[in-house]
């Protein structure tokens, strides 16, 4: 169950260019949300902008009470969200939407293209408990936006890094990393132990889930797509599926991605 909930903002920088990390205390939502679900934020006071913004809960604390979002300024809506100083209050909507279902699995490989980092820490954070091999693989445009790598190294020494220009890690896109480690790295009798987990742009996650197909590993995605309400409501985030049109904002945000009906 989801609750509008008042958060005083604990924490507020800026962590690369046009990217903000944002920390919030958090009495309910902190404790309820699960990786991969997300939050619709208030972000101005007045009326303009008059709809909420989605953000991707991107890690939870819930022994302190607080839980933290990652984001970029794209419009007017983050652009105002980003000039709130700490101690103000944001109004909260959430957790909302549908989660990571959590595979009992060996090893998890996490794929984040771009702010398509931001649930996946969240969810590495929890694999970390059960799983004995968590992979993280994050592409990025260049080196100064490759996001939240020292905190997946706090988890695993199995971070890879990919960026466009070559500027930082592997040159290339970040799919090509994750055949990479499935053919050279992982044994081929271990395959069946193994799920991916990804988040980015479409483009990148449809080219995440031809190779999962291809190799026959599980894979879960979770869809980047502009809402409105955030609640189900509007119609205004459906994404064709195998069996028809669905919300991602209340069927998702995350999806199998065998049941995903991609667009070239």
């Amino acid at each position: 169950m989801s609750i509008q909930e008042n958060c005083r903002i604990l924490d507020h920088q800026e962590v690369a260019p046009q990217h903000f990390k944002l920390v919030v205390a958090s009495k309910y939502i902190s404790s309820h949300a699960q990786p991969g679900q997300f939050v619709n934020v208030r972000c101005s006071t007045g009326y303009d902008p008059l709809l909420r913004r989605a953000f991707s809960i991107h890690r939870t604390a819930k022994e302190h009470e607080r839980f933290e979002l990652l984001y970029q300024v794209v419009g007017k809506g983050t652009r105002s969200l980003s000039q709130y100083c700490v101690g103000a209050e944001l109004d909260i909507l959430g957790p909302l939407g549908q989660g990571f279902a959590l595979e009992k699995k060996d090893i998890a490989i996490l794929v984040g293209g771009g702010m398509g980092v931001a649930p996946l820490l969240a969810l590495a954070e929890t694999l970390k408990q059960t799983t004995k091999a968590i992979y993280v693989l994050i592409g990025a445009k260049d080196k100064a936006r490759v996001l939240a790598e020292k905190e997946f190294n706090a988890i695993t020494d199995q971070v890879l890094v990919s960026t466009d220009n070559g500027s930082y890690g592997k040159k290339g896109f970040i799919s090509d990393i994750l055949l990479n480690v499935i053919e050279n790295t992982l044994d081929p009798s271990y395959l069946p132990l193994a799920t991916i987990y990804a988040c980015g742009p479409n483009p990148m996650l449809k080219a995440i889930a031809d190779i999962a197909f291809q190799k026959k590993i599980p894979c879960q995605v979770s869809m980047e797509q502009c809402m409105a309400c955030g609640i189900g409501t509007c119609l205004g985030c459906v994404v064709k599926t195998r069996t028809g049109y669905q919300k991602v904002c209340d069927d998702g945000p995350v999806f199998k991605s065998e049941e995903i009906v991609w667009q070239d």
